[in-house]
This record gives C-alpha cells, structure tokens and sequence, in this order.
C-alpha cells in the first residue's frame, strides 16, 4: 500500500508539472508544450517585422524550438491594445507568448497609458538601429540641402515616418535645425511600411525609415537617402548620405533604437531563461549577424534576460525623467 501511494504522488506531481507550463521534472527545465504566439504591434513589412520574422525563422531552422511560431499583428492604438494584452496574459499561455519589444514601442507606452516594462519579462536586447531620411521617385528634392534650402524660402515640408523612436528623431531633428513642426511637419503612421508606401506615392516629400525597412527600395531605385541620422555615415548602398554636420553647421542628430523581445510579467523564470537561450544562439549565429545585422545597417548588441531586465528599467527611468512622470 505504501509503494502504491508512493506511485500515485509520483503521477500528479508529474501531472502537476506538465499543467504549469511544460517544465520537466528533471531541473525544472522548461520546454514549450504549444506553438508559441508572437506578438507584433507594428504592420507587416516594417522594421519589428522584419526583425521577428528572421529570429522566428533561424529559430526554427536551427531546430531551437520544436513548435511552431504563430505571428499576430496587433497594431490598434498605436499598438497599445497588443502590448496590454500580452503584459496581462496569464497562467500556460504567458509561457507561450512573446512580444517584439523596442525603445519606440517603450517611450510611447510610458508616455501615453500607465503600462510599465514591470508588466513583461524582458527575454533579450538583440540589436541597435539607426533612422535615415530618404526622398521617392516624385520628391521635387534631391538632397537635405535643398530641403533646408526650401524652409528658408518659406516652403513646408512634410516627413512620414513611424512612431516612438521615429517621432523622438523627428524631435531632436527639428530642435537642431531651430525650425518648428509648421516647416518640417511630421505624418505619424502605424508602421514604417505605410510611411514608406505614402513617399512611394508622392503623398509627402521625405520618409524616416530604419536601413531595414528600406532596403529593398532603394536597391530597386524607389527610394534614396539623403540624410544619416548618426554620428557617422552608414555603410554600403547607404554611404552617400551625409550626416547632420556634413549639411550646414550642426550637431549631429541621434536617437538609437534598440531591439528587443519581452514575455508577459506572468511567464515563468524557466520559460524566460529558455527563450532567452534561443535568441543567444540566434545572435551568435552566422547567418543573424549576415543576413540581419549586415544587411540591415545595424550593430549586435546581444543582452540576455538579467542584463536586459536592467537595461530596459534604466531605459525607462531616463525617458520618465524627461518628460517629467
């Protein structure tokens, strides 16, 4: 009788731990037991597409995970409703859910609801990206020179671009030159493809955009850019775009954009510790740092869950401060 009931404890605490999530009974390692949704709170094509799509991709072709990715967009306000939603998911799904997570997705969210990165896991920083100005096939500009030029007559020009760190940019940008959002106005789209498809179709006279999100524009011709917003020139089909200081008699302008991924507050150490494994392997893999970093423009910042953790409340806490919450 002994041995039996030895036997039946043995089964629900096996039981009991398949239920929390699919932590194993050997170490408590965490494995996950569902395909694993991945929320984007950006449209399809954009930098934060792009950038989940390679990770899921290597993910799986380096045989790191054994489920399938499921990719959800969820864009409405301003990708508010996607990040409030993954922040309060609970219980096994919080072990299989994630979130592309970035300083243009924190900045908005600290400044306009009361979420806080104390509401998610922060699983890894995995990148640092930069923004560009570029001109369309029927810009009437041809350089930032001309664009300054232009403002001097008296003329409004008008930017598309993104949100978050787009509009930060944007900020810095006009702050610098000394001019105001009557003269270089800027059009708020819900992800960098649509600012892109506005220029495409003469809707506006320059796009922000990530080197990510443009590249294939501007190997095609569509697009070319006229402005590096960074202290130095990017490389590759990028290089002839001159940086603030080249222009006139200004600083440089600057607002680095980190990439990173975080879980809902409710996803389990193990869980987070997993999925942190994973997107290491994927950033030291050949391929990431090929097909992604060097394609892109962009420069490996790899920081796993503790280092990320620390990071991004940091984060938080300087942009607080600056706009005084």
């Amino acid at each position: 009788m002994k041995k039996f009931a030895t036997v039946l404890l043995l089964i629900s605490l096996s039981i009991s731990l398949f239920a929390q999530g699919g932590a194993e009974a050997q170490g408590g390692a965490f494995s996950p037991s569902r395909d694993i949704e991945w929320t984007v709170t950006s449209s399809p094509g954009g930098g934060s597409d792009i950038y989940t799509r390679m990770i899921s991709d290597l993910a799986s072709k380096m045989d790191l995970v054994e489920k399938n990715f499921l990719i959800n967009y969820k864009t409405d306000g301003g990708g508010e409703v996607g990040r409030l939603t993954v922040s309060r998911t609970k219980g096994d799904l919080a072990n299989h859910s994630l979130l592309t997570f970035n300083s243009g997705d924190l900045m908005p969210m600290l400044k306009n609801t009361d979420n806080r990165i104390e509401n998610f896991t922060p699983i890894a920083v995995m990148a640092v990206d930069k923004q560009l100005l570029y001109i369309g096939e029927y810009s009437q500009y041809t350089s930032f020179a001309e664009v300054l030029k232009a403002i001097e007559g008296g003329k409004s020009v008008v930017i598309a671009g993104s949100k978050g760190d787009d509009i930060a940019t944007y900020e810095a940008l006009i702050e610098e030159l000394g001019i105001n959002e009557n003269q270089l106005s800027f059009i708020t789209n819900d992800s960098t493809s649509a600012a892109i498809t506005s220029i495409l179709g003469g809707h506006v006279d320059l796009c922000m955009s990530k080197p990510a999100a443009a590249s294939q524009y501007v190997l095609a011709g569509k697009l070319k850019p006229i402005l590096a917003l960074s202290q130095t020139r990017f490389a590759g089909n990028l290089s002839e775009a001159p940086t603030l200081s080249e222009v006139g008699n200004y600083k440089n302008v600057e607002v680095p954009v980190w990439r990173g991924i975080v879980g809902p507050k409710d996803m389990s150490p193990e869980a987070a510790a997993y999925y942190s494994a994973m997107a290491k392997s994927v950033s030291d893999s050949e391929a990431w740092k090929n097909d992604y970093i060097l394609k892109n423009g962009l420069l490996s910042e790899f920081k796993g869950a503790e280092e990320a953790a620390a990071f991004m409340a940091a984060f938080q806490a300087t942009y607080l401060k600056k706009i005084g919450k």
